[in-house]
């Protein structure tokens, strides 16, 4: 768990369910977002919605950078608290459909999360408080996964495509590692060093030390 604050950003981050999938509040302004309600226990799910009591914003929105079953335990639970819908891609919404169909494939059990209140468009412009997110879509790891680009402040919300030292699986449901290469490469690697990346899973990095670093990225170019 990590909290950052920005000039009018405060970026709160939870690590939760048995994957370690990692859940985002980022505040300004008086309003919040949540990207990947990943929390499945119950102490996750207050500990969540007391984290953002604590802060005095109101939840506008809940985005998912995918609907992969690790991210949406919590979707459920926190639409109906909250009463907001949830928005995902619509290459995705037939994964947030089959959310129990996915439980079932690993053992775990799920709240049916509600079918989307709107479908996520590609460059589409997201808004709140003092923030502007830009819409990526990053195919690869999922057929309609999205990065949120926050170029005011200097970071990506990047789900699983891209990990510190690491890159997204690509061997469920139309994953594609040609797609995922070419969903980094010219959506995330063009971006500038300095932007910090936040992924679905683990540390937070930046674009420059994954092009320096990443093993995963350099194998691919033959470095």
């Amino acid at each position: 768990m990590f909290l950052l604050v920005l000039t009018a950003v405060v970026i709160k981050s939870f690590t939760y369910n048995p994957f370690s999938t990692n859940c985002y509040v980022v505040s300004s302004l008086g309003e919040c977002v949540i990207v990947d309600p990943s929390c499945h226990a119950d102490w996750e799910r207050d500990e969540l919605i007391e984290y953002v009591h604590s802060t005095g914003t109101k939840v506008s929105r809940i985005l998912l950078t995918h609907a992969h079953i690790d991210h949406i335990f919590g979707c459920a639970d926190l639409s109906e608290y909250y009463g907001q819908g949830i928005e995902v891609h619509g290459e995705d919404k037939v994964l947030l459909e089959q959310a129990t169909f996915q439980s079932n494939m690993f053992g775990i059990k799920i709240k049916q999360p509600p079918l989307p209140v709107r479908l996520i468009e590609p460059e589409e412009v997201i808004r709140f408080g003092d923030v502007e997110w830009n819409v990526l879509h990053t195919p690869g790891h999922s057929p309609g996964s999205v990065s949120f680009l926050d170029k005011k402040n200097g970071f990506v919300l990047s789900g699983d495509v891209l990990f510190q030292h690491s890159i997204g699986r690509t061997d469920l449901w139309r994953g594609n590692l040609a797609t995922l290469m070419q969903s980094i490469f010219q959506q995330l690697m063009t971006l500038d060093d300095s932007i910090r990346v936040y992924s679905g899973h683990g540390p937070m990095t930046t674009i420059g030390e994954e092009r320096k670093n990443n093993p995963f990225l350099n194998d691919f170019l033959g470095v």
